[in-house]
């Protein structure tokens, strides 16, 4: 008999969990969206979004998941036969250099794998050899969510600096933002585009796309075409054309409560420091399941993980059976594997811990996972919920 007859939890690496809070805040009737306090409140979004970004440039706001600002970020810089250089760390600046081929741009992709993050000096070899300064952008991520991997973005933009390569820089911190640390200006980012459903805790749906004085000169020579332009977006004094048509307004009561728990009551640094503590327990509790068992972390260094999510590597076939008995006998949802094949994808799976999260939240996660293991005699480590937890009580 199933015990599943509880709230259940999502430890997913996106959508994250919805605070109450934010839920309680979308639970009204739909407003006018000509004038009045919805209209009001959108002004008071965009300060909050450069705060949590560390940025003093712009920021648009599209009714789309993370794919839409990623074509948002090609259209308004790129045209048709430019080059960019895609540095991929597992499966999500792949996917985003399709995109990119599909409109016809011309995709270099050094692909370091499910394992490693972005070498600064293979970056800065491929952009010594565009002699002729072709390559128009360097793209990768913040963090992956498939590899768990988190990019060096300082390091990234001192290459492209010290190589004297005019490139702009674009940056996906879908993943990231609001649970990794992060300084847009301070770090030399050009573009950043991310979504709402992750460290900003609110329902799927929309987007941003961040970009600086050097990115909207780019823009000058691209063709967006009226919904994509950043422009129109940006530099209006009419409501709709922020959003280009009618605003989602729901999402904006939901995005106005959680930038006020993220930004204004527990504020970004701190967000950070609660992340890094939640997933040192993580990594914690994955190094005890390991001991001499086949259970390990996919990213061997730490300083090279994302605080936002892991990925946990089994024994063969272990991973899906893991999966399946938290979500049918608990109600404790895992992520799926994604950039893994064969054999590789039945022994990952991944765990979320970003955004709306405390230690009984994550506690529960770990707890019910090594349940499962017992469950199915899976061999595990012993010592790691007690590992978990001091981490959490030394945490200040």
């Amino acid at each position: 008999m199933s015990l599943n007859f509880g709230r259940p939890l999502l430890s997913i690496p996106g959508p994250s969990i919805i605070p109450d809070r934010v839920l309680n805040a979308m639970h009204r009737p739909s407003p006018n969206i000509y004038e009045g306090p919805l209209v009001d409140m959108v002004d008071t979004l965009f300060p909050d979004l450069r705060a949590v970004a560390k940025t003093k440039h712009q920021v648009a706001i599209y009714i789309a998941n993370g794919h839409g600002a990623w074509e948002a970020a090609l259209k308004n810089t790129l045209n048709a036969g430019d080059k960019i250089l895609v540095l991929g760390t597992g499966k999500f600046a792949i996917t985003w250099a399709e995109m990119a081929e599909s409109h016809g741009i011309n995709t270099q992709v050094i692909d370091f794998g499910m394992q490693e993050d972005a070498d600064p000096t293979i970056l800065a070899d491929a952009l010594k050899a565009d002699t002729k300064d072709e390559i128009k952008a360097v793209l990768t991520v913040q963090a992956d969510t498939a590899s768990s991997v988190i990019n060096d973005i300082p390091a990234l933009r001192k290459t492209i600096n010290e190589t004297s390569h005019n490139a702009l820089f674009m940056v996906d911190c879908i993943a990231s933002l609001g649970c990794d640390e992060f300084h847009m200006d301070d770090w030399g980012v050009d573009v950043m585009m991310t979504g709402c459903q992750k460290g900003l805790m609110t329902p799927a749906g929309i987007s941003f796309v961040y970009f600086n004085d050097k990115a909207s000169q780019a823009r000058k020579r691209a063709q967006p075409g009226e919904y994509w332009d950043w422009v129109l977006r940006t530099q209006t004094d009419l409501f709709y054309r922020q959003f280009d048509g009618t605003a989602p307004t729901h999402h904006i009561y939901g995005l106005r409560e959680a930038l006020d728990m993220l930004v204004h009551e527990e504020g970004i640094e701190a967000a950070w420091a609660r992340h890094k503590t939640i997933a040192n327990a993580v990594w914690a509790t994955i190094e005890c399941w390991g001991k001499g068992t086949e259970i390990s972390h996919n990213i061997k260094d730490k300083a090279k993980r994302s605080t936002a999510v892991s990925t946990l590597k089994t024994g063969d076939s272990e991973a899906p059976k893991i999966r399946k008995w938290c979500e049918s006998n608990a109600g404790l949802t895992l992520g799926i594997p994604l950039g893994f094949e064969g054999k590789d994808a039945d022994c990952h799976l991944r765990i979320g811990h970003m955004g709306h999260l405390n230690p009984p939240m994550i506690m529960g996660t770990l707890g019910t996972m090594e349940t499962a293991m017992k469950a199915l005699d899976i061999p595990h480590g012993s010592g790691a919920l007690s590992a978990a937890s001091q981490i959490l009580a030394n945490h200040k």
